[in-house]
């Protein structure tokens, strides 16, 4: 059976494995995600933050100690939303809201920021979903996100094993499937021309283009590193409302 994000994610097996990864050192969110994203983010000093797909809701805590005024978490997985409620208990100003984000119903002029990590390649229709980001942002607020790479979701391995670099596909867009983690996982492949102009279609003024190139000083390992170098594992984009 395939599954979207928050599917896969309700699987305890799938689940388990997931945060087991992530606890790895040097693994890829923390070496070459989140140092981009946190970049583009800025400081979010008094901010009303929302986090489409917010996982376990850990990257929350930072935002709060780093001084927004409020975070909000958008997740459809039952089992990331239980792990959320445990790491937000006792923060007044942070909640996570259990929905799917094709259900999720925005509220007209909120937020300061919309952000999401390596979560909008799991939604089909992205457009509708971009039209939404702009209605929930106050006026001249900002959106950030993350999604794996097009060169990477363009030939997907059904293995789930990268067994070389080559891109194949790239202009064939839409749904891809794969092996990972031990489960089977859906996703939509989309070009980056394609992630930028359905962002312009929705509003937008984008203001930074990003891929993950690796920084020495996020590794503990050459080896890591220089394997890092060989293709880019994510692409972001920093956009705020016209």
């Amino acid at each position: 059976m395939s599954n979207n994000g928050p599917q896969f994610y309700d699987d305890d097996r799938n689940f388990t494995t997931y945060m087991e990864r992530r606890r790895k050192q040097e693994n890829a969110n923390d070496t070459l995600e989140k140092p981009v994203i946190t970049e583009l983010i800025g400081d979010v000093t008094g901010l009303n933050v929302l986090d489409l797909g917010s996982g376990d809701a850990r990257f929350g805590i930072e935002l709060l100690n780093k001084g927004c005024e409020s975070y909000t978490g958008i997740e459809g997985s039952s089992n990331m939303v239980q792990a959320a409620q445990q790491y937000l208990q006792g923060r007044e100003k942070a909640t996570v809201i259990h929905t799917l984000l094709e259900d999720w119903t925005p509220a007209a002029n909120s937020f300061d920021l919309v952000i999401s990590s390596l979560v909008l390649h799991y939604i089909e229709d992205l457009e509708s979903l971009f039209r939404k980001v702009k209605q929930t942002l106050k006026s001249n607020g900002r959106f950030v996100f993350s999604v794996e790479h097009p060169v990477i979701t363009s030939t997907l391995q059904p293995s789930g094993l990268r067994t070389n670099w080559i891109v194949d596909q790239y202009f064939i867009e839409g749904f891809r499937e794969q092996q990972w983690l031990g489960g089977t996982v859906q996703k939509y492949h989309r070009t980056i021309e394609q992630y930028f102009t359905t962002l312009q279609l929705a509003g937008f003024t984008i203001e930074q283009l990003r891929e993950s190139k690796p920084q020495r000083s996020n590794f503990l390992h050459d080896e890591t590193y220089e394997r890092r170098l060989r293709i880019p594992l994510f692409f972001f984009l920093a956009a705020r409302k016209c």
